[in-house]
């Protein structure tokens, strides 16, 4: 970013004044739409104001890791397309693609949320392996919480592919049997810029933030996740009011997640 808007933006911010007129805790109005990939067991398009991301499930029959043959197989994945941004590039997954699916995972993963035995269908022969492919179309900031909550709305809203009695799958039919989820881990980007604690950062605002703290929060306000990015110092202060401040964000963010289902 140009250091003279860098600075602009930082400026207006400091005057509680941010590019779409928001207040500095306020997120912008979401929208989910739901089962509009029709290649895929389960699907979601989440925006956030103008920023679009779009979330899609896959499963597969597939042989269990040998350490643990009675669990399915969860993987997050996110990648940047230049189409949604022009700082994007083709190739390789980047640092912020990684980050973007590892924080995701860490919070599904780490709440519980999936019951993996429940995916067994035979011990160390045949598990489920759920893959969640997260993709930014318009991008504009947060991709992080776009992604978590357009990934959690696309497992609610999947469906099976029909096994049948000999075991094969048909895998362009859908059974009635969904995913259950026994939690719904919010992830919540809050951003420091200078002394002000922002959330939902555009693009813009987050090519000025010092630092950001990731909380991915549950229904009861536990936290199960925790990731810190940027290179500015956070103190137990700053960390208090992040939390609190996800928490009542996060709650904001689950009722839309309720509405659409």
């Amino acid at each position: 970013m140009n250091r003279n808007i860098r600075e602009h933006v930082r400026n207006n911010l400091k005057k509680g004044i941010r590019p779409d007129g928001r207040k500095l805790h306020e997120i912008r109005e979401i929208k989910v739409e739901t089962g509009f990939l029709s290649t895929a067991e389960g699907s979601a398009r989440i925006k956030f104001g103008d920023a679009e991301v779009i979330a899609g499930v896959k499963m597969a029959l597939e042989k269990p890791y040998a350490d643990t043959p009675e669990d399915g197989v969860l993987m997050v994945n996110s990648e940047l397309l230049p189409l949604s941004n022009p700082d994007f590039e083709s190739g390789p997954p980047s640092a912020a693609s990684i980050e973007t699916a590892r924080v995701i995972d860490r919070g599904i993963r780490e709440s519980k949320t999936l019951d993996t035995k429940s995916l067994c269908l035979v011990k160390g022969e045949k598990v489920w392996t759920i893959a969640i492919d997260i993709v930014p179309i318009n991008y504009d900031g947060n991709l992080i919480d776009m992604g978590g909550l357009a990934a959690l709305v696309a497992l609610k809203t999947a469906r099976f592919p029909v096994v049948k009695e000999d075991g094969t799958v048909e895998y362009h039919k859908r059974s009635d049997k969904k995913v259950t989820l026994r939690r719904l881990p919010i992830p919540v980007t809050i951003c420091k810029v200078g002394d002000l604690l922002i959330v939902d950062p555009t693009d813009d605002e987050e090519n000025t933030i010092d630092a950001r703290l990731t909380i991915t929060v549950l229904e009861d306000n536990k936290i199960c996740a925790l990731q810190k990015g940027g290179d500015g110092v956070l103190t137990i202060d700053d960390i208090n009011k992040m939390v609190d401040l996800a928490i009542e964000i996060s709650a904001e963010i689950r009722k839309k997640f309720v509405e659409a289902n």
